[in-house]
């Protein structure tokens, strides 16, 4: 039908223009709707309103992979050949998730595995949000510049040092705000595992973290 409007007359700039404005417009359960219909100018639109956020949430999963661009090219595709399936798309950013999530796991089945990092079977203490709010506690930073990056490259390497299955669980939870019931469908585990794997993170974390948060 794009192509039938184009050919409709010579002055194509404006036409385009037009089904431009139209599809920037649209929200995501529109698009969604246009993709199903095989639309591939509004999956064009969609790509471009998800990719920074695929991006960004791969990023958090795996900070030491290198080959990012590739894995939000294979999400996308999974997405387009499987848009068809999603019957509400309001649900569309927990498809996504859910998609970038296993292509992860995927590619942690297919790479060769570092030595897993022992994680302590005793949580301390049964209030773990406070351990949360105290690593992001700005007061708690120092206020030198310097001090600043060196506790975010700290923050970083503590992340990455933690088992898969723990940093997917805390990534989802703390950087990408999803309630226990969503990440537990997300991983396909428990929502008692759920809670299990993000208090034992978030106690590895602080401990990592210790030389770098004041003491009150």
């Amino acid at each position: 039908m794009i192509q039938e409007t184009r050919q409709s007359n010579g002055d194509q700039g404006p036409v385009e223009g037009k089904k431009r404005t139209a599809y920037e417009q649209m929200s995501d359960s529109e698009l969604i709707l246009a993709c199903q219909l095989r639309d591939e100018r509004a999956f064009e639109w969609l790509v471009r309103k998800h990719e920074r956020s695929v991006y960004a949430l791969l990023h958090q999963l795996a900070p030491e992979w290198r080959d990012a661009a590739d894995l939000v090219q294979e999400t996308f595709i999974r997405v387009w050949r499987s848009i068809g399936t999603l019957r509400n798309p309001e649900a569309f950013k927990t498809w996504l998730r859910q998609i970038v999530t296993n292509i992860f796991y995927d590619q942690l089945r297919s790479r060769p595995q570092s030595a897993p990092v022992s994680i302590e079977t005793q949580v301390i203490g049964s209030d773990d949000e406070a351990i949360v709010r105290q690593i992001a506690d700005e007061s708690t930073i120092p206020d030198d510049m310097y001090e600043r990056r060196e506790l975010s490259s700290a923050i970083e390497k503590a992340m990455e040092a933690l088992p898969e299955e723990f940093r997917t669980a805390i990534v989802l939870r703390e950087l990408q705000g999803l309630p226990y019931s969503e990440i537990a469908s997300i991983t396909h585990t428990e929502i008692g595992t759920v809670k299990s794997r993000i208090a034992r993170a978030r106690v590895k974390i602080q401990r990592m973290l210790s030389p770098y948060l004041r003491v009150a």
